[in-house]
This record gives C-alpha cells, structure tokens and sequence, in this order.
C-alpha cells in the first residue's frame, strides 16, 4: 500500500478537482480567494523554444527565448482569447539566447557566445519596433539578466562553464550594466580564494579539476531587492548564494547552504524508480541544495529569498562527479549492512556524488548526499534558513496527481520533481502567492506565503499539452491585457507558453 504521509484524508476534505476542459486538469482549494485556471496556451514552436518570457505592458506582448531557432519570439495577448504571432528576434549574428527581461519599453537578452568560454553580451532592444539600441559585453556564459526594480541598472549572472573536455575553465562573474552612461562592471570571485576552506566547511563546495573558487563558481540567477542597492546571486553547482552591493560594485558575501536531511520525518522521499511503487520513506542522506531559480519578496519589513532547490550534477566528458549509490562503497561502522541501503529497491539507484562523504579518503563513504533538495526554501537576506517545504511537493503530487509523481517515478532516483523555477505575486500588499515549477512533474504548485514560516499549500497548475515548465513571470493585473493576475509558464520540452488567470 502506498504511503500517502498522513495528508490522503486531508486532501480529500480540502481540495477539488476542477477542469477547464479534459485537458486542463487544475487541482482548486476550497478558498478560491486565489483561484488560477487555465486561459490560453501558445504554440511558440518544437523543444526548446520556449525557455523564459518577459512581458512588455506597453505594447502588451511576450518576447520568448526560443533556443529551437535561436531568436525571440514575440506574441501579442491584448487579446488572451487570441494570442497573435509577430516577427521575431534573430539572433543569429550573436549568439545563443538564454534569458530576456524588460522594462518600460527596453528588452535585455543574454546571448552566450558560439563558444560559451569567451565572453557572452547583453543585447538591448527597443520593444515597440524590435530595433537594437545597445550591445554590451559580459562575462563567460550570461544565463540571466534582469533590470533593478528603478531600471536604472541591468544585472546578469555568467555562469562560466568549462568546455566539455574540462580544458578551458572561465570565472564565474556578474556583471552590472549602468544604463545611465553604459559602464560595465563585471564582478569576480578572486577575493573569495582565500576563504575556500572555510566556506567549504559550511556546505559550499569548490570541486572542479584544478580549480580555485573564483574559477568553480557558476553563477546561475538573479533576484533584487525592491530599492534596487542589493542583489543575491545563486550558485547552483556550488551550494550557496552571494550577496551583492550594487551601490559599491563589490560582492559582500557568499552564503554556504548546507544540508538537507532526509532522515527527518519531515523530509521523506523516494528514493529508487526500481520499487514497483510510489512511497515516501526516511533514509540517512542529506540533500545539497543547489538552487536553481530564486526570487526577492520583502513582507512585512523583512526581506527573504526564495530558492527552488534543483540540484544539478557536473557531467562532463573531462570530469563527471555524477554516480549512483550502489556504485559506493558504504563505511560499515556508520551503515548497518543488514538494512542493505545499496540495493536498487532502496538507495542504490539514487544518483550521488563522488566528491563528497569520504572524509578520511579511505574509499569508503561515511555520509551519503543527493542532488537538490527537492523543495522549495526561504532565506533571510543573508543566507539563514527561515523555512523549507520539506516533503510538501512530494507528498501533495502523490496523494492528489499520482501519475505525476517524480514524471510517474521515473525521476525518483535523480532529483524528484525537480522544482527549477519560482516566482511571486503580490495581492494588494496583503497576501503573497508563490509558485514553483516542477520541471519533471510538468506541472506549477502555488503556495500562500504571507507567514514565511508557515506556507500553505493551495493549488497544483498544469495542462496536457505543456512539459517541463523552465519560466515563470507573474503579470499584475494593472499591467494585464484583461485586468486579471496572470502566471505565465514557459514550457521548454513543449515549446509552448501557457498562461493562467486568477478568477
């Protein structure tokens, strides 16, 4: 019988099933205060081309990553019943797109190099008539850009990947585009060299070939604070998240992440897709957090970061750090052999690393870890845990889509449902709705976030047509085509973009 976690009763109570048709399954709580149903769903084109997608409240029109033919796929939505296809973006004579943002009339895209080791740029572009303004270079690999809130400044993080072969290793960076007189500071990670050790010991981690934290480091996303003077950067292969005075120019800090442990009653999970079942248990390893995805959100007066905890392995063809568990040898004075952890019914099949849990380097592991953490996290605004969802997402995709759960189990020994994107939205500065794609699930969960130490699940999007939900962008209705809140989903798998309304 398949363990549910003691919510099967509960879900049954609180939540109905509501379609907008048979293809749109939308999970509705009883408070339908904040009510998300399927609107309209764009074909933008095959995999990959649909990755992120601003929104330009002038023109009323989403400009789309479209990776599938390397350009930017522009649609209007003043009409939500009848989304209009417009000409797009090429990006041909740049590069690869990875990220857009916007702001009053002016899109930013970050465009990697034909070889993401050399130096990547941000490219402007007037929205009314798609003409290029500016073109500015950045660091290695820029995977996301986005304005200040007072769109004064431009804020991109490159994320500085080896080459496949691990040759050719670039800084991390991030780079901070004044658009007032077009200086580019692009920040590095050098002055952090000499505190590698220690922040290693808090959970952050330096592991690449012959490379010192300046170098290892892979910035990933950007969040900033309302008042525009401080950004917070993910590093996602590294387990932490840095600090950035936009002000001074300089980063203040790296914040190390630590652990997540899945022993805890809280943390259940499932751990193997050979089981023949769907079953949340408690097991001795901890998870790496490894945030993907962050957003800023200040409620009352206090600032938090909300992280979507990923994870994700180096697997290159030069250095792969990526193994199962019953690849390991166990040390057998911490692990009982009776409880045979390695066979694939239990861990074996869960997917680890080999740079972590040999302390004393005698070739066998004392601790075992996993990648991402299969939730979502709140943090203070200088890296202190405030909340995390534990167990939320699995427990509340198993008891209410189980065909979904971790992509039918096939995801249970990776990283789950691999929550990968987060957004916000703000309801007349009295309640806060989060949502969080599920990039294996094919599906968006949304959360009241109002009392950061105790989010309440509401609700689980999803549409048939749509796989491997990569953007989230929140449109308020001030700005929306029809006066309604919108969460705008960008699908990569599907190519498609969905958008749902809060009735």
């Amino acid at each position: 019988m398949k363990t549910l976690q003691k919510i099967t009763l509960f879900s049954l109570l609180a939540f109905t099933f509501s379609c907008k048709d048979d293809v749109n399954p939308v999970i509705t709580p009883v408070d339908t205060s904040v009510n998300f149903t399927h609107k309209t769903t764009i074909k933008v084109g095959g995999e990959g081309a649909s990755e992120i997608t601003a929104y330009d409240k002038i023109s009323k029109k989403l400009f789309t990553v479209n990776v599938d033919l390397n350009e930017i796929s522009i649609h209007d939505i003043s009409n939500l019943d009848t989304p209009v296809k417009e000409n797009s973006i090429s990006l041909n004579a740049y590069g690869a797109p990875n990220s857009v943002a916007i702001f009053e009339g002016k899109l930013a895209i970050a465009v990697e190099d034909n070889v993401k080791q050399n130096p990547g740029k941000i490219l402007l572009y007037n929205t009314v008539d798609n003409s290029l303004l500016k073109q500015y270079t950045v660091g290695s690999l820029p995977d996301m850009v986005t304005f200040s809130p007072d769109g004064k400044m431009i804020v991109s993080a490159n994320e500085g990947e080896p080459n496949d072969d691990y040759t050719v290793d670039p800084e991390g960076s991030i780079s901070i585009i004044n658009l007032e007189n077009d200086a580019v500071t692009t920040l590095n990670f050098t002055a952090f060299n000499a505190q590698e050790a220690s922040l290693e010991s808090e959970g952050f981690r330096v592991f690449g070939p012959n490379a010192d934290l300046a170098k290892d480091v892979e910035p990933e996303y950007v969040a900033i604070s309302e008042d525009s003077k401080t950004a917070w950067v993910s590093l996602q292969e590294n387990n932490g998240i840095a600090k950035v005075n936009l002000q001074t120019k300089t980063i203040e800090a790296i914040y190390p992440l630590g652990f997540k442990d899945y022993s805890l009653a809280k943390n259940t999970l499932d751990a193997s897709d050979k089981d023949d079942v769907k079953e949340l248990k408690s097991w001795p390893v901890k998870g790496i957090y490894m945030p993907d995805a962050i957003v800023y959100v200040k409620i009352n007066g206090v600032e938090y970061i909300i992280s979507a905890n990923e994870g994700d392995a180096r697997d290159y063809d030069g250095f792969s750090e990526e193994v199962r568990m019953d690849d390991l040898t166990l040390d057998e004075t911490v692990f009982d052999a009776d409880k045979d952890y390695l066979n694939e019914m239990n861990l074996g099949r869960l997917k680890t690393t080999t740079t972590l849990g040999d302390a004393n380097n005698d070739g066998k592991v004392e601790e075992l870890y996993s990648y991402g953490a299969r939730s979502f996290s709140i943090w203070s605004d200088n890296g202190n845990l405030v909340y995390d969802s534990g167990n939320s997402i699995a427990t509340q995709t198993l008891a209410l889509t189980t065909d979904r759960f971790n992509d039918n189990d096939k995801r249970s020994d990776d990283k789950g449902a691999e929550p990968e994107s987060v957004e916000v939205l703000n309801i007349g500065d009295q309640r806060y709705i989060l949502f969080v794609g599920l990039e294996r699930n094919d599906q968006v969960m949304v959360y009241d976030i109002t009392n950061p130490n105790a989010p309440e699940f509401l609700q689980i999007l999803s549409n048939a047509d749509d796989e491997a939900p990569e953007g989230l962008l929140v449109i308020k209705s001030e700005d929306s085509p029809n006066g309604k809140d919108l969460l705008v989903v960008s699908n990569e798998d599907s190519g498609t973009v969905t958008i749902y309304q809060n009735n």
